[in-house]
Formats: C-alpha cells, structure tokens, sequence
C-alpha cells in the first residue's frame, strides 16, 4: 500500500489538535506551524498528483481491512487533483489571511483551517458512501467555525442559516445511505456499483429512491437549485480568506455527484437509466439563471461574487449533467477556472472592503487606497468569472457549449451566452460604481493611506497567474482532463483496485 495517501487526511487532522492544545495562547507558533502543515500538505498531493497520473488507481486499507469490509481511501486522478487543488488554493488562502491579520481576529483560526482542510481531502479521497457523510459533517463543523470567525450579529445569524440548510442536508444523507444499504447490503463505493448493476427489477424503485436522496444532498453542498439558499448570505458575511476557501468546498458537491452518478449510478445502469442527468440538467439551467440574475440585482460586493458563485456552478452542472467522457471533460476544466476566479475575486472583495469600509458599492463614499491597483485586479478576475476572452473562464464556456452538442443545444447555448452577457453588465455596473464614480466624485479629496500589504496582494495575482496559465497551457490540461474523464467512465479499473489488490 501506499501509505501516503492517507497523509491528506492525517496530516491536517494531528496538527489541528496539536495547535489548540499546545499553542492556543501563542498566536506567531500557530501561524508557523499551521503553515508548514499546508505547505507540507501541498508538497504531498503534488507528490499523490504525480502518482495518479503514471499509474492506475491505488487504495489504502485501514488497519489493513480488505474492501468491503474495511474502510478504504481511493487514489485516481480525479481524487488527486481535487486534493491538489484544494491544497494550492489552501497556501494561498492562509497566506493572505495571516498578512492581513485575518487570524488574530478571532479565535482558533489555524485549527478549524487544518480541520476544513482534513475534511475537505477526506471527502474526496474516501471510497466508501458512510465516510462521504464523516467527512462532509468535518467539514460543516469547521466551516461553521470559521464562517463566525470574527463575530458580528450579521455573521452569526448567516451561520445559523447556513448550519440550519446542511443539517437538512445530512439527514437526508443519512436517510439515502440507509435506503441504499437495506437494498445492497453495502456502502463502499466500488460494491455498490457491482451490485446496483446487477439488482433485479423488483428493487429499482427503493435504490432509485436513495439516489434521488443523495442528488439531494450534494445539491445542498453543490449550491444546486433549489438547494442554494444557503450560499449568497453565507458566502457575503464571511471573513474574505474563509469564503475564498469556500470557493473549493461548493465542488465536493460536484465531485460527489461526479464520483456516485459515473461509478454507481452511470446512464446505462438497468434500474436508474438517464434518469439522474434528466433530473440534474433543469437543475442546473436554473441555477445558472439565478446566480446570472442575482450577480445583476446585487448591490454589495461580496453578495455579487457570491452570486457569481452560483452561476458558475450552474455552467459547471450544465456539462457534468451530459454524462460523457468530453462533457466531464469540460466541466472539470471549468471547475479548476472557477475555483480560481471566485477565490480571487472574494480576496480582491476583501481588500476593497478594507480600504473603503463597505462593499455596497450603491453607497458615495471617499476614495479607495490603492484604487488603481484592486480596479485592474477586479476588471481581470472579473473578466475570468463572466467568461470573456482571453482569460480560462471565455475556454472553459467554449468546451462545455461544445460538449453539449444535441437536442437541447439551442436552449444551452443562448443561456449562457445571455447569462454571461447578464455577469458582465452585473460586474461592470459594480466596477463602475466601486472604482470609477468613487473616483470621479470625489476629485480633489486627500486620499486614504495604501495599508502595506505585499503578500496579500502577492496571493492575489498568484491566483489570477494560475488563470493565466490554464489559459496558456489550455490543450495539454485538456488532454490530462481527457485521460481523467476516460478513467472515471471506464470504471473497471476503480472497482478492481479496490476489490480485488488487496486479496492477492
């Protein structure tokens, strides 16, 4: 076995109590170590990254229980990019908060950030449906603590909402697992999609039903309608580096569907058929709607990229709910753009936040320090978000226009070309009133002191540098993507590695 692939998990989840334990009172041993721990963390899924791209699946058994009756952690390509990006975006994130002074705002920052971090790689290298749930409750946990991070009336009550919606979510997920465990007898992956294929007619109904339950759930984490309430309060009242990370938290959602819908449920499974991605598109092409239309009728800023959150997982489902190896394709492509831009443009909304005092941008008020520099960091990232040429976001559209070729393509297509229509007017009209009427009106008034903050700003085009090159190197990550896509409708070699290596 490979034991490092159970580091992602470990790592994060022995250095979180460590920090609380050791040095809750010491807030400059907490910023070192809990960075070393995310620096330490990204080396290793580079490493696991490299692995899963030269070789087929590999598992790790706990305690060295063979599947399915042990627990198992699943590496393949799709895991391991997740948990590489996860990481990346996790280096950036806590640098900028820790040159911010983000962490010292509140208390236990670095520990709930190790323990969003165990949670989030726990979930998307886990290969049974139960530790799905484990790990997705880690994650509520940690999240919740670092969205209140800082206090305020405004942060607690959209942390109540927000703990309110996935508590829902996780009793439906427990519901769903029951549901499917007393049809199958199982809940590792790689079982279920053995014995969904083969279960007779009789059963259809009751194993339809637990999917059903579980595109429920990962629509609530997915921010899928109608299961997106959640995310504009959320995401607009949380510290700016905590929702930054929440920019990968809403793709376990997607992964999740991804993982369940290719391997246990695919279209040519006898009992559930096409009846998932029938489900799934209309879901999605509302979604897409809705976050497009909430980008134009926000008035703040952090609400704005919220929204704009929610449109791109709307594009996102659009081409995952085609169920083809190119649609997958495109949507993961998509997916590595959109966790980039909405990070970047969540830490480009704090920074403005903190210089002008506000972000309801509806509001005249004085010039912003560093005007010039955040305009152009907004006018790039806002670029990537709408999908507009040069930048990744304009290719990502393209690929998912292109792979949903078909009956429904007119539809497809005009929606979202209109939706990014709609995002540009939405992002133009804020830049607008942020950057060019706050500077136009106030002509002649002494500006503000720039705050020093180099590495803050360092992140911030690090994030808009990876768009860059997903734009530039767009045909040999296409190509990797490909690979990936093929791997994850192939489905044999997952279920043998996980079946079959350990009984040698």
């Amino acid at each position: 076995m490979n034991h490092w692939i159970i580091a992602p998990v470990i790592l994060p989840a022995m250095l979180a109590p460590f920090i609380v334990l050791a040095m809750r009172h010491d807030l400059s041993l907490q910023r070192v170590f809990s960075m070393a721990g995310t620096v330490a963390l990204t080396l290793i899924s580079l490493g696991l990254l490299y692995t899963a791209s030269t070789n087929p699946p590999e598992v790790y058994y706990l305690g060295n229980w063979p599947a399915p009756f042990g627990i198992v952690l699943v590496l393949d390509k799709l895991s391991a990019m997740m948990v590489a990006l996860t990481a990346l975006l996790a280096v950036m994130v806590q640098l900028y908060a820790i040159s911010t002074g983000w962490d010292a705002r509140g208390k236990h920052f670095h520990a709930l950030f190790q323990f969003q971090l165990m949670g989030i790689c726990g979930a998307f290298l886990t290969g049974d449906a139960f530790n799905l749930f484990v790990f997705f409750e880690v994650l509520l946990i940690a999240s919740y603590g670092l969205m209140i991070h800082g206090g305020g009336a405004a942060r607690l009550r959209a942390g109540v909402q927000y703990v309110a919606y996935n508590l829902v979510g996780s009793t439906l997920f427990l519901f769903a697992l029951a549901t499917i465990y007393s049809v199958t007898g199982t809940l590792n992956m790689a079982d279920l999609a053995v014995k969904v294929a083969q279960l007779p007619a009789e059963d259809a109904a009751l194993i339809r039903v637990g999917g059903v339950l579980l595109l429920l759930v990962f629509a609530i984490k997915g921010a899928l309608v109608p299961m997106q309430f959640w995310l504009p309060a959320t995401y607009s009242f949380a510290p700016g580096p905590v929702a930054a990370l929440f920019a990968v938290m809403t793709k376990v959602g997607a992964y999740a569907v991804i993982r369940v819908y290719t391997l246990i449920f695919p279209t040519d499974t006898p009992v559930t058929g096409l009846m998932f991605d029938e489900m799934l598109m209309p879901a999605a092409i509302v979604t897409l709607v809705i976050g497009a239309l909430g980008t134009l009728g926000s008035v703040s800023l952090m609400r704005l990229v919220a929204f704009a959150g929610i449109t791109s997982m709307g594009t996102l489902f659009i081409a995952v709910a085609e169920f083809t190896p190119q649609a997958m394709t495109a949507a993961l492509y998509y997916l590595l753009h959109s966790t980039l831009a909405l990070a970047a443009l969540f830490l480009i909304a704090d920074l403005v936040l903190d210089r002008r005092g506000s972000d309801d941008f509806s509001k005249p008020l004085p010039p912003i320090a560093q005007h010039g520099l955040l305009s152009a960091l907004f006018f790039g990232a806002a670029i990537a978000m709408a999908g507009m040429p040069p930048l990744s976001g304009f290719l990502g559209k393209l690929l998912v226009m292109d792979a949903t070729r078909g009956a429904d393509m007119a539809l497809i297509w005009t929606l979202i070309l209109v939706t990014s229509l709609i995002t540009v007017v939405g992002f133009g009209r804020a830049g607008s009133q942020l950057f060019w009427k706050s500077y136009a009106t106030t002509t002649g008034m002494a500006r503000p002191e720039p705050k020093r903050e180099p590495l803050a700003f360092t992140m911030v085009f690090a994030l808009m540098a990876a768009l860059v090159l997903m734009t530039v190197f767009a045909g040999p990550v296409t190509d990797w993507l490909s690979g990936l896509s093929a791997e994850l409708f192939a489905r044999t070699p997952y279920i043998d590695a996980v079946l079959h290596s350990g009984k040698e």
